[in-house]
Order: C-alpha cells, then structure tokens, then sequence
C-alpha cells in the first residue's frame, strides 16, 4: 500500500517528513515480526515501490534506523535486521569497561529468580500499577573473571510468561527478550550516581559495606516507545570504569 506518491527525500506531509513516516512503517515491521531478526530485509527499490516513494526516501529512512542499530548492512551482501548478539550489546548496551581497557562481554551468575509483587518506585520506573506482578533477576556480572556488578532487574510478567520459571537464565537477556518473546529493545535511558554499597550487595561484590560504587539506573524500551526493563546495577569502582563513544 503506497504511503503517498513519489516524492523528493524532504518532503513533509502532515507536518511529519516523509522519510519518517516510512521509518514509521519499517519498525513497524519489525515491531510485528514481519522483519526478524538476523535476516536481510527487501532491497531499497522493493520497498521504495511497495509504499509508493522515491528510492532516496527509503535510503534515508534506513540510515537513520541504521544509525539506531535496528539494522545491519553487510557492504555487497545486503541490509539486515539487526541481532541482539553478544558484540551488539557490548558496545551499544553493556559500558563498563576493565581499567586495562580490554573490552569483554560480562559472564552472568544468576543469584535469584522469581516473581513478585511491584512496589511504588518499579511500579513508577515501569508505568504499572502498585501490586503487579513482575519478574525479579538478581544476578552478578564479571569482567575478565573478577566481579563487577551486582544487578537487579525487573520487568512485567505479563509480558515475559513463563521466564521466571526459565533455567537456566541466559546470560544475553536481550536476545531471550527477542528470540523468545517477540520484545526487542530498541534503546535505553540510563542515569549514573556514586552511592554507598548497600549491605546487601556488599558481600557480592567484595567490598565493605557502605563503600562508594557507581550505581547505573536504566530503563530500557521496546520499538514501540513502551517501557519493557528496569535494571539498576552496582558497580565496583577500582577496576573498572564507564565508557561512553560520543558521536
């Protein structure tokens, strides 16, 4: 079905640029599962002809959605929908890095696993109401084979049937997200604080009780805008760091 008829790659229509609204349209696609993950998606002429638009529209409709990491392009293979694999995450979700400056992706241990009801602040940080039921992780993270996180995560369990039952829990949680649930996370927001280590945590973690660590609140979203994950993270400080690439 065309979008409108062909056009040049700027033209607005109702206010909204018509690139946008074929981006619109493709991450719906992927949103649906029309378009999944890992597999190459049709060529910019196909889809240029399917909505009724100029090829340039398209292009700059993907490369915005390349720039985001929805999708992939592999030069003289194709575009692809992008995977939430292991290098995706480690350089778009996971910034904390070992003071050596090795880049590794974290190993897991998971401590905990099991439903609950939500208090008030996930309830405010997830947009739920006071009481739902929501799946619990607490789980540690590693780096090189020394502790640095001890993190706690939360989402609906409404959305996520059966995960609290899941063993073992996989390390790459986005991709059981995706691969299992349908849910890709599209982008995170994510606010740092130095905090004292909770008791709780300390033994975990290695440290003494009321050391300073560096605590990542992130609210993590689906391709829709809807809120999907809360994780809070407690990360040690002496070894490693948080790295974040300006672009």
């Amino acid at each position: 079905m065309a979008i409108t008829g062909k056009a040049d790659p700027g033209r607005v229509i109702g206010f909204l640029p018509l690139y946008r609204q074929v981006k619109e349209r493709l991450v719906r696609r992927i949103a649906d599962g029309e378009w999944q993950a890992g597999r190459a998606i049709p060529s910019e002429m196909q889809i240029a002809a399917e909505l009724g638009v100029s090829q340039g529209t398209v292009r700059k409709a993907l490369d915005e959605m390349t720039a985001e990491r929805l999708l992939v392009r592999r030069q003289g293979v194709g575009t692809f929908v992008a995977s939430h694999d292991e290098d995706r995450i480690l350089f778009q979700f996971f910034k904390l890095s070992r003071d050596d400056g090795r880049r590794v992706f974290p190993d897991s241990t998971v401590l905990s696993v099991g439903e609950e009801r939500c208090d008030a602040d996930a309830a405010l940080r997830l947009g739920l109401r006071r009481g739902t039921r929501v799946v619990r992780i607490h789980r540690l993270r590693s780096l090189g084979g020394d502790i640095a996180v001890s993190e706690s995560i939360i989402v609906p369990s409404a959305r996520f049937a059966g995960l609290a039952a899941c063993d073992p829990v996989p390390n790459n949680l986005y991709g059981l997200y995706a691969e299992r649930y349908g849910v890709t996370i599209a982008r995170a927001s994510e606010s740092l604080k130095a905090v004292p280590c909770p008791p709780a945590d300390a033994p975990h973690l290695g440290l003494a009780a009321g050391s300073p660590v560096l605590a990542i609140d992130r609210l993590a979203l689906d391709l829709d805008g809807q809120r999907v994950e809360w994780r809070v993270s407690l990360c040690r400080t002496d070894q490693f760091h948080y790295t974040s690439d300006l672009k």
